[in-house]
């Protein structure tokens, strides 16, 4: 889905709006740790990581997809920012990342901060995976670093059975674009996440249907994963400006845990 879905991808984001909202509280989160090395895990086109590189972090920005990691580059190059992105799934980080002996200790090559945001770990759809996932978060930090992950609030989503989500558009010259985003609730528990992508350029839309499955987290799924997999310390808030966690009202599951 996401190499389709990339070319696209920051068109359908408010990238200017988006980092103006969250970036200062990242950048809270990491400074209490005296983070400047940072893993950016799942990172798409790459907007987290090249504005944190612009404000002097060291970042690393991995993606699962050849196609987002492509526009991530380009888009850092676009501005002449220097960020090393590469593809990596969940569960190969630590391998690909840290050198043999320095994983899970505090020698040079382990990171101060992994973000997982973008409502990325739902993608991960088992216990399992979700555990093997977050163990390889741990090996990447040193001791004392902190893990930052953003998913939707899927407590809120199950309880009120929320199918759809706002709709996008972008207008670019006589180009437009809009993106119709929904839900399949699924009998084995777990969700279809489906993309319409309509596209026109002064003539008829163009249609695309893009689908992946998700595993909704609930707050407690997440927590209880966060402290079998070592992690301490373990924060939850509401959004990314840093508001209280209501399972009922906030958009956002923003969690926070230390190694």
């Amino acid at each position: 889905m996401y190499d389709d879905f990339s070319a696209d991808y920051d068109r359908f984001v408010d990238w200017e709006g988006r980092l103006a909202a969250e970036l200062p509280f990242i950048e809270r989160v990491v400074g209490r740790v005296g983070g400047r090395s940072v893993l950016d895990a799942a990172c798409g086109t790459g907007m987290h990581a090249i504005a944190l590189a612009q404000r002097g972090y060291e970042v690393v920005g991995t993606d699962a997809s050849e196609g987002m990691i492509e526009r991530a580059r380009a888009n850092a190059a676009a501005v002449g920012v220097k960020v090393r992105f590469e593809v990596a799934g969940f569960g190969e980080l630590a391998r690909r990342f840290v050198a043999p002996g320095r994983r899970g200790g505090g020698e040079a090559g382990a990171f101060d901060a992994v973000l997982c945001l973008g409502n990325s770990l739902p993608h991960v759809l088992t216990p399992e995976a979700l555990h093997a996932t977050l163990v390889d978060f741990a090996a990447c930090l040193r001791p004392g670093g902190v893990l930052l992950i953003q998913n939707l609030n899927y407590d809120r989503i199950l309880s009120r059975r929320e199918r759809w989500m706002d709709p996008q558009a972008r207008r670019e010259g006589d180009r437009e674009w809009l993106f119709l985003r929904f839900y399949d609730f699924d009998p084995d528990g777990l969700l279809t996440f489906n993309v319409v992508r309509l596209r026109r350029s002064g003539g008829p839309w163009e249609q695309q249907v893009m689908s992946t499955r998700i595993w909704p987290q609930r707050q407690a799924e997440l927590v209880d994963a966060l402290r079998a997999a070592g992690f301490t310390e373990i924060t939850c808030w509401g959004d990314m400006q840093g508001m209280p966690f209501d399972p009922e009202g906030s958009p956002n599951l923003v969690v926070g845990g230390h190694k």
